[in-house]
């Protein structure tokens, strides 16, 4: 029960946070929106890590955990708000929704159980990317030039880059404090994105963006701290059910954002969002 609990409300706060995010890229762009997000985050984790203290859990194999935790999250934001700042999010979710299949798929490999018929819904998964991949019909002059596989592109490197996150967020999780498994991203994600910008001089913020970044930031941590709490019963079913906010953002981009999406598109993100509902069904 815990694990869905979590994986649900990470799947609430990362919708909030894609459906912020894909605003704010769209006014100053993503290394921007990545460095004030990530700072955002920092500034509320980090006190609530000094609280914790140094936990007595922190050895090499959890410190490579966080690497890996940190690392793949900054990365996947990037590709993520790269996506983001041309492309509709009502594509992008769905694709991006993927890394919870990744990280069951890791935590299958590293020993954990999980049901029988996921890998059918594996495969589901799968095709519907391949489908939502597909250009609209006033994208095909663009494909000589590579340009209309771009966002869908960028949404599956996303994917990865968090499925691999999630994933080792979930097993840092189950040694140490919940602060200290949400804190790699914002430390590395200030050091190499926020600072360099700072330096150089490219770090813009306006007005109209400031709630957006500080929105953002701030689900973006809950969502991670929600996701981590759940991981601690099981990383397979929580990393799936927070995969869910792709149905959330693809319908409030809908709504809100009124974007519209190709027959074969609209087919593969349906499709998507199937193949992760019967998924988490099995896990749960």
């Amino acid at each position: 029960m815990v694990a869905i609990v979590g994986g649900l409300g990470a799947a609430a706060a990362w919708a909030v946070a894609m459906l912020t995010a894909s605003r704010a890229t769209r006014l100053i762009g993503a290394p921007p929106v990545l460095a004030w997000v990530l700072l955002t985050g920092l500034a509320i984790v980090l006190p609530w890590a000094a609280l914790e203290g140094v936990p007595d859990g922190l050895d090499a194999t959890s410190a490579t955990w966080l690497l890996l935790a940190g690392a793949g999250n900054v990365f996947g934001l990037l590709c993520s708000y790269s996506a983001m700042r041309t492309g509709n999010v009502a594509l992008i979710a769905p694709i991006v929704s993927t890394e919870g299949a990744i990280a069951a798929i890791l935590a299958v490999l590293t020993g954990e159980d999980v049901a029988a018929g996921a890998g059918v819904a594996l495969v589901v998964i799968a095709a519907g990317i391949t489908l939502a991949a597909v250009p609209r019909a006033e994208e095909t002059a663009l494909l000589a030039a590579g340009s209309s596989w771009r966002v869908p592109g960028l949404a599956l490197a996303a994917a990865t880059a968090f499925g691999i996150s999630i994933y080792a967020t979930g097993r840092a999780s189950a040694e140490l404090p919940i602060a200290w498994a949400v804190l790699p991203p914002r430390v590395i994600g200030v050091l190499v994105v926020f600072v360099p910008l700072a330096l150089s001089a490219r770090l813009v913020l306006t007005r109209t963006a400031v709630p957006f970044v500080m929105a953002s930031g701030i689900a973006e941590v809950v969502g991670f701290a929600a996701y981590a709490v759940g991981a601690r019963d099981s990383v397979a079913v929580a990393a799936v059910l927070a995969s869910q906010f792709a149905a959330i953002a693809a319908v409030a981009a809908y709504v809100l954002f009124r974007e519209r999406l190709g027959r074969l598109q609209l087919v593969g993100v349906v499709t998507i969002v199937v193949g992760v509902a019967v998924l988490t069904w099995l896990q749960a």
